[in-house]
């Protein structure tokens, strides 16, 4: 965490089917005198004689070239990004180190082996021995606590402080601004997503009754269940980036799609935010295109019935067990409901109208995504019949309250979903 201007470190690849790390490159960071970023990476020698070897992600990142440049993202390239802590893990990152914010490569170096995906980091040129056991010691309940603490802008004072931070890290990197960690049971790895202490709602209760919705109308949603922590939720999601072995976990590479879009987070990169843009870069990715292309259109479908207004690319992502691509499974589903009643837009363009949530909107580029205008109409409406009918009863079912279900309720199939568009 010096000044200097060079930045660098090796990146490290778990390959499709093992349970240690493969030094895959080094990456490096030149920043220039007014703060700009050069990036750098260069595949190993060893790693691309290696037969097992697999391109660390399809879009800019392949094993065609050995060298590759970018001065996006201040230097960053996608794949590297989407393995870096997400905003909890910054938080949590640079509360350790006492510093408001790092480097780039110091947010990477600084964050568990354990990130999402199958990439690691490190200074060394061979990587470190597989990370120990998931520890299960620390209870959900101190997690909680310690979370509630890091949220309120405090460093508390307890004995598994270090330990915890540690745990919180955890499988941050495709996630958002909430408190989180991994936790082990004997079916695999779970994230656990807590409450805050500012939440409207129980939004564990409501993601979890989102999913099975989800779930409900077609969509290959994660697992998830929930679980009461000195009376307070906890929703457990189950990793789908990881497989158990009699041997240890295996991985699953993968990327965001703001990294298939080739875009970032910045208000001025927004204009590449688009579903119909990720369907044909999806089309190219994947294996089975024309599956993942109609699961993604339902995606679209399900966060304009739900007014899901959060569904920016770092929340939809794709991932690889074996040299295959495909769509992982859908998670951070939360419905927003908002004052409009006429118009709500999703955070990615969905159509000829740009990013309005409305069902006309969503049918005028079907056939972007393999689908013909009839077999749109038709997931649409199914789609929209099953929300309307069902989203209270799953509400309920789902543990949510009567009075949290009533505050949400105005995010359902909102007027303006049906409204036609003039010309």
């Amino acid at each position: 965490m010096t000044s200097d201007p060079t930045q660098e470190c090796f990146v490290y690849i778990t390959l499709p089917g093992a349970v240690s790390a493969t030094t895959a490159g080094r990456f490096v960071i030149e920043m220039d005198a007014r703060g700009e970023g050069l990036g750098r990476f260069v595949y190993g020698r060893s790693y691309l004689e290696n037969s097992q070897a697999v391109d660390i992600d399809p879009v800019e990142l392949k094993l065609a070239g050995t060298t590759y440049e970018t001065i996006e993202m201040n230097g960053v390239f996608g794949a590297l990004r989407d393995a870096g802590p997400d905003f909890w893990g910054r938080r949590i990152i640079e509360k350790r180190a006492g510093i408001p914010a790092l480097r780039e490569i110091d947010y990477l170096l600084e964050s568990p082996d354990d990130r999402a995906g199958a990439l690691g980091f490190g200074t060394n040129s061979k990587p470190p021995a597989p990370p120990r056991k998931f520890n299960q010691t620390i209870e959900l309940e101190t997690l909680q606590e310690i979370a509630e603490a890091l949220v309120r802008d405090e460093i508390p004072n307890h004995p598994d402080i270090e330990q915890a931070q540690d745990l919180l890290l955890i499988g941050t990197s495709m996630g958002g601004a909430r408190p989180k960690a991994v936790i082990e049971s004997e079916s695999g790895l779970w994230i656990a997503k807590f409450s805050r202490p500012d939440d409207r709602w129980s939004y564990p209760r409501v993601e979890h009754a989102m999913l099975e919705l989800a779930r409900q109308c077609g969509i290959d949603a994660a697992e998830s269940r929930l679980v009461t922590v000195a009376g307070k939720d906890v929703l457990l999601v189950r990793r789908f980036d990881r497989q158990r072995t009699p041997a240890g976990y295996t991985r699953a590479r993968m990327i965001s799609a703001m990294t298939a879009l080739r875009t970032g987070d910045a208000p001025t990169a927004r204009q590449g935010w688009s579903y119909v843009r990720l369907a044909e870069e999806l089309r190219r990715m994947v294996s089975a295109p024309k599956a993942d292309a109609r699961e993604l259109y339902r995606r679209i479908c399900f966060n304009a019935l739900i007014s899901n207004t959060d569904d920016h690319p770092r929340n939809h992502a794709f991932l690889a067990f074996d040299r295959n691509w495909r769509l992982s499974p859908a998670y951070d589903l939360i419905p927003l409901p908002v004052v409009s009643q006429d118009r709500r837009d999703l955070a990615m363009e969905c159509g000829r109208h740009g990013r309005f949530a409305n069902a006309q909107n969503i049918l005028s580029e079907c056939r972007r995504f393999l689908l013909e205008r009839e077999e749109a109409e038709k997931i649409v409406n199914e789609m929209r019949e099953q929300v309307e009918k069902t989203w209270h009863a799953t509400a309920l079912q789902c543990g949510v309250s009567a009075k949290d279900a009533d505050t949400i309720r105005g995010a359902f199939v909102y007027p303006g979903f049906s409204r036609t568009i003039g010309n």
